[in-house]
């Protein structure tokens, strides 16, 4: 009995361990880089986590509407070796953002350039392969 509680518990740890092997993904599967984006707005949220970190602004169009998009990034190992820290977004302050839209449609964006307020210039770490 005990062998098969031991076999159950081992099975069900490497289960558990191999989920977030199955979330990432490569660019090209939500992404298209024929869909450029280049927006400016306000951050509302940053997420510095594994394997992607991810930011959100408010941008408000010509006619007042406000639409918050989400952006990834590469993880913040990566973010950090390019000259990132934890703190080179806050919230509140307006950027302006270069990237490659969804293929869905919605607000979302695979960032590869953040110019921030004082022009200091961010590499987002896209994992963009170039197209022909």
């Amino acid at each position: 009995m005990r062998a098969h509680v031991a076999v159950f518990v081992g099975g069900l740890g490497l289960l558990l361990a191999s989920v977030p092997a199955l979330a990432h993904h490569s660019f090209a599967v939500e992404f298209d880089a024929k869909k450029p984006l280049k927006l400016t707005g306000v951050v509302t949220r940053v997420e510095w986590k594994n394997p992607h970190a991810y930011f959100y602004i408010d941008v408000t169009d010509k006619t007042g509407t406000v639409t918050n998009w989400g952006f990834e990034l590469t993880s913040p190992n990566v973010l950090m070796r390019q000259g990132w820290t934890r703190n080179s977004l806050k919230l509140g302050d307006t950027v302006s953002v270069e990237g490659s839209g969804a293929k869905d449609g919605s607000h979302a964006g695979n960032t590869t350039l953040v110019v921030l307020s004082t022009g200091q210039r961010l590499f987002g770490g896209t994992s963009q392969q170039s197209t022909p």
